[in-house]
């Protein structure tokens, strides 16, 4: 309860509520059998939000994060017990000032950020990332001639943003994956064969623009909470068009890169899909997550996903056949 307290600080609409004008509210199944599941959502290709807390047994939800009454509920990384995998090499998203750029670095490096992104916090051995967290800092590519991305002076409170993003479970230690067992919706609703994992580790906000997937999805919230905004394939390929007439860009809606991420493309799609004055957001199917819930969504639907509130969120998703 004191979780989704925390979350609700910072969503001004009660839960399951929508106004007038910003998209619709989507279903939730009464329960989360896989017959009910495959006839409602699978094989209609219809978004679906499943039973509230329907995953709050996976364990990753109660090993991977903390929280505690005297910070209302607010989650936290459980820096102990994921310190024992910090050599394991994960991706890495970091933007500062509208910049971003794409690493991949060790764990222990993200543990290491997002503790300095919470304080004034100095390492006692110097990290040259580390001058990421500090105003004025401008991200910089990796050249052949150094493996420094950002340029700065002296540590004070943070401004770069660190998000451990789209990281596969496949690459992760055995343990970690243990921790994120498959659900039976995704072995036995379909095909039986899982495409991809995926792990999301972040401090609120976090953000993904509007995208797509080749395949059915099961996103599912460990801790923190998430906003999703959802369209219909046409609906969003249309979004997508609009956005590149705007910024008179050629981009293919296909194959998506960093471009989406930063500059003109990632402020366009941001007020197409979430602007409060956008003709878009009307047509949207909207869902909030909180740790233990799960969204469904179908083959083809375009999303764009946005950590609220405070501390930590973690999601998983599961792309399947």
């Amino acid at each position: 309860m004191l979780a989704r307290q925390a979350c609700r600080r910072s969503i001004s609409l009660p839960r399951g509520y929508v106004t007038k004008g910003l998209g619709q509210q989507i279903s939730r199944l009464p329960i989360g059998n896989i017959e009910t599941f495959r006839e409602v959502a699978f094989t209609p290709s219809k978004p679906c939000l499943l039973p509230r807390n329907h995953f709050a047994n996976i364990s990753a939800v109660t090993k991977w994060f903390t929280s505690s009454p005297q910070d209302d509920g607010v989650a936290h990384l459980n820096t102990r017990y994921l310190s024992r995998f910090g050599s394991t090499i994960v991706p890495l998203e970091i933007t500062n000032e509208g910049n971003f750029t794409q690493i991949q670095q060790s764990l222990s490096l993200f543990l290491e950020c997002v503790t300095a992104s919470t304080s004034t916090f100095i390492p006692e051995r110097p990290n040259r990332y580390f001058s990421g967290f500090v105003p004025g800092a401008r991200a910089i590519r990796r050249t052949n001639g150094t493996n420094d991305f950002f340029s700065a002076s002296t540590l004070t409170a943070p401004t770069a943003r660190v998000y451990l993003a789209q990281a596969s479970l496949s690459n992760l230690p055995q343990a970690l994956r243990d921790d994120v067992p498959t659900p039976d919706l995704v072995l036995k609703a379909g095909r039986g064969d899982l495409y991809e994992t995926s792990i999301w580790l972040g401090q609120a906000p976090t953000y993904t623009p509007l995208h797509r997937d080749p395949n059915p999805n099961l996103f599912v919230q460990l801790a923190g909470c998430k906003e999703v905004r959802l369209f219909p394939p046409a609906t969003g390929k249309a979004i997508f068009a609009y956005v590149q007439e705007q910024i008179g860009g050629h981009a293919n809606a296909t194959m998506r890169g960093e471009e989406m991420m930063q500059g003109a493309e990632r402020k366009a799609l941001e007020a197409a899909v979430w602007g409060e004055v956008s003709n878009y957001a009307a047509k949207a199917q909207c869902a909030e997550l909180e740790a233990g819930d799960g969204l469904f969504i179908p083959k083809g639907w375009w999303h764009s996903v946005r950590g609220t509130g405070e501390g930590m969120t973690g999601s998983v998703n599961w792309w399947f056949r």
